[in-house]
C-alpha cells in the first residue's frame, strides 16, 4: 500500500505530538518522585535535629518506608541491613550454623521444644522440656526467642556451653556442645503409608526442594508404590522455579506450568517443563489446606488444571502473586509484587484484592461477580479469584475448648516430659497407642492444674446474660440461667472424656516425638489421618480416579462459585426478558 505525502506528514506530527505528551508526563513523573523524596528527607532531618528525646534513626527510617509500603500488599517489604540473615533464613535457604534444637519462652524462662535428629542437641543427649539457664555463661532470665536463637547460632565447629535444668535431676549441669551446620529439610518426611503408596511431606519450596522431592520419589519407586501423595498441607510456598521443577517430576516436557504477567512486560515469563517426567503415570494425590500458598498454589493448581493429580482437602490461601528482591544501598533489599501468576488453565487464584480496597483501607475478596470460568486439559470447569479448591473437599475438624486449651496451656507438652522421664522407651510408631490406663494417669496429672476454657455454650450464656441486663430482664430469668449454668458446667467436667480420642492423638504425637523425633511425630498420625486415608482410598478405586481426571457426573465443575453463578443466571434471565419484548 502507498501512503501520500500529505499523510505521511500528518502521521509524523501525530507522533511527534504523541512523545511530547509523554516526555511531558514522564517530566511530571519525576518531578512528584524528586519532590516527596526532598519532603521525606527534610521532615527525617528536623525530626532528627529537633525532636525533645533522642531518636533511633535507623528505626525511624524503617517505620516510614513500612508505612509507605503498607498500603500495597503484605508481601511487599523493605528489609534492612540488621534483618537480612532472618529473610535469608525465611525465604531463601533453611542452612545456618547452631545445635539442631528449637526453644519457647515461658513466664521469662527458656525451654527446649524440640531437638532435631542427628544433630549436636540431640547427640549431646538435650531433652525436649530441659531449661536453659545460661549459654556459654549469658543468663537467659528475661531474654526474648530472637536473643537466644542469636546466641545458640554461630559458626560451625565453634564451642556452645549450655547450662541445663531438668526436672527429674536433683541439680542444673552443663553440657558442652560444638556447633554444627543445620539444614532444615524441605522434605521433612517421605515414606510408605497404607495401600503400598508412597507418601513425601514438602514443608517449603526454598533452595534445593525439588531436589529433595526428586530424591524421595526415586527411593519411594523402589518400592513399587501403588501411587503417590504429595502432602502440601500448610506449606507456605517459597521459590516459584522450585515448583516448577517439581511439577516436572510428573508432567511431560514442554508442558506450560505458569506465566506471570505485571506491569513490565521485560518481567513476564512463561515457565514450562524442560525435562523426561520421572514419573509421568502412577496415580497422584496432592493434599492441601487454607494455609497451603504461593508455590504450593502453583503446583497443587498447575496439577488440577493438567488433570495430572487429585486434589483432597480445603480450599487453599489464594495467593497468587509473585515477588522479586530489589538490592538496597547498605546491604539492605525491597521485596516487591511485580507479578500475578496464571496457571495452565489461564486462570489466576489470586483472592484478596488489594488494588481495589475500602474507603477505610481494609482489603476485600474478588467479588463472586469478577470470577471468571476456565477450563482444565480435559474441560472441567474451574475458577480464578477464589484460590484452589479441592476435587475432593473435606471438612476441617476443629478440636474442642478443652484440647485447645491443654495445648495451649502447655500442659500436653509439660506430661510428654513426665511421660519420656518414665518410660525408657515405646512401642514403634506405628504401632504406639496410648492405653487407657495411660490416658487415666494423664487425668490426674491434670487434678492440679490450671487449664480454665469458655465453651461456646458458655460463651452464648454469657452472651445471654449480658443482653438481658442490658434491657433490665435478667432478673425475671436469673433462676433458669442458673439452672442452665450449673448444667453446662456439669457437662464440663466431662470433657476429657467426651474429647478423650482427639486429646489422645495429640497426645500420642508428643510423647512419640520424644522417642522418634519429627518422624515420630508423622508416623504416630497416620493413623488419625483422614486427609491421607481419603487419599489412598481414592486411589485404590480406579473407578473414581478414572471419574473425577475425565470430569464425570459431580466432578466436571470444581469450587463453583454460587454467588456469581446465580448472578449471571439473572442477567441471562434479564437479557431474555428484554428480546422479548
Amino acid at each position: 500500500m502507498v501512503i501520500s505525502k500529505k499523510y505521511k506528514k500528518i502521521g509524523l506530527f501525530a507522533g511527534i505530538v504523541t512523545l511530547a505528551v509523554g516526555v511531558a508526563a514522564f517530566d511530571d513523573d519525576l518531578f512528584q518522585i524528586s519532590k516527596n523524596l526532598d519532603v521525606f528527607a527534610s521532615v527525617y532531618k528536623e525530626v532528627n535535629i529537633n525532636y525533645v528525646d533522642n531518636v533511633n534513626s535507623a528505626k525511624l527510617v524503617k517505620t516510614g518506608v513500612d508505612a509507605m509500603l503498607d498500603g500495597l500488599d503484605p508481601y511487599t517489604e523493605f528489609v534492612p541491613e540488621s534483618e537480612i540473615e532472618d529473610y535469608k533464613l525465611h525465604y531463601v535457604s533453611t542452612q545456618y550454623g547452631g545445635i539442631g534444637a528449637s526453644i519457647f519462652t515461658r513466664n521469662g524462662k527458656v525451654y527446649v521444644s524440640d531437638v532435631f535428629e542427628g544433630f549436636p542437641a540431640q547427640k549431646g543427649d538435650i531433652h525436649p522440656g530441659d531449661q536453659v539457664l545460661k549459654i556459654n555463661d549469658i543468663d537467659l532470665n528475661g531474654k526474648n526467642n530472637d536473643q537466644v536463637s542469636l546466641l545458640l547460632k554461630g559458626s560451625k565447629g565453634a564451642a556452645i556451653k549450655l547450662f541445663i535444668k531438668r526436672d527429674n535431676v536433683p541439680q542444673p549441669f552443663e553440657k558442652n556442645l560444638l556447633r554444627d551446620e543445620i539444614k532444615q529439610p524441605n522434605v521433612s518426611y517421605f515414606g510408605m503409608v497404607q495401600g503400598n503408596m508412597g507418601y513425601i511431606k514438602l514443608d517449603k519450596f526454598l533452595e534445593n526442594s525439588a531436589a529433595e522431592v526428586t530424591n524421595a520419589l526415586v527411593t519411594l519407586k523402589k518400592n513399587n508404590p501403588n501411587g503417590i501423595i504429595l502432602d502440601l498441607r500448610s506449606n507456605g510456598g517459597g521459590i516459584l522455579q522450585e515448583a516448577v521443577k517439581i511439577v516436572n517430576l510428573f508432567v511431560q516436557k514442554d508442558v506450560e506450568v505458569v506465566s506471570q504477567k505485571g506491569k513490565i512486560k521485560e518481567k513476564n515469563f512463561t515457565y514450562s517443563t524442560v525435562s523426561t517426567p520421572l514419573e509421568p503415570n502412577l496415580p497422584l494425590v496432592v493434599l492441601v489446606n487454607s494455609h497451603s500458598a504461593s508455590a504450593s498454589e502453583i503446583v497443587a493448581g498447575s496439577l488440577q488444571d493438567l488433570d495430572r493429580a487429585i486434589i483432597i482437602g480445603q480450599r487453599s490461601y489464594g495467593k497468587g502473586l509473585v515477588q522479586q528482591t530489589f538490592n538496597l544501598p547498605y546491604n539492605s533489599l525491597v521485596k516487591i509484587t511485580i507479578a500475578k501468576y496464571y496457571i495452565p488453565s489461564g486462570r489466576c487464584i489470586q483472592e484478596l484484592d488489594y488494588t481495589h480496597r475500602k474507603d477505610d483501607g481494609s482489603v476485600v475478596k474478588v467479588a463472586d461477580s469478577l470470577i471468571h470460568e476456565f477450563k482444565t486439559k480435559n474441560g472441567r470447569s474451574v475458577y480464578d479469584g477464589s484460590a484452589i479448591y479441592p476435587d475432593i473437599f473435606i471438612k476441617q475438624e476443629k478440636f474442642a475448648n478443652v484440647t485447645q486449651a491443654l495445648v495451649g496451656k502447655l500442659l500436653i507438652f509439660d506430661y510428654a516430659t513426665v511421660y519420656r522421664d518414665k518410660h525408657a522407651k515405646i512401642a514403634d510408631t506405628k504401632s504406639f497407642v496410648l492405653s487407657d490406663g495411660e490416658y487415666g494417669d494423664f487425668v490426674k496429672y491434670l487434678a492440679d492444674k490450671n487449664y480454665n476454657y469458655t465453651t461456646s455454650s458458655e460463651k452464648v450464656l454469657n452472651s445471654l446474660k449480658t443482653e438481658a441486663t442490658k434491657e433490665k430482664q435478667f432478673t425475671d430469668i436469673q433462676a433458669e440461667y442458673d439452672v442452665l449454668k450449673a448444667k453446662l458446667m456439669a457437662t464440663k467436667k466431662n470433657d476429657l472424656q467426651l474429647h478423650k480420642d482427639e486429646i489422645k492423638q495429640i497426645l500420642e504425637n508428643e510423647i512419640a516425638s520424644r522417642y522418634y523425633y519429627e518422624k515420630g511425630r508423622y508416623e504416630v498420625n497416620f493413623k488419625y489421618d483422614k486427609e491421607l486415608a481419603q487419599a489412598v482410598k481414592t486411589m485404590q478405586d480406579k473407578t473414581q480416579l478414572a471419574s473425577i481426571l475425565k470430569g464425570e457426573g459431580n466432578y466436571k465443575v470444581i469450587g463453583k462459585p454460587m454467588l456469581a453463578m446465580a448472578g449471571k443466571k439473572v442477567a441471562a434471565e434479564k437479557d431474555t426478558d428484554d428480546d422479548n419484548n
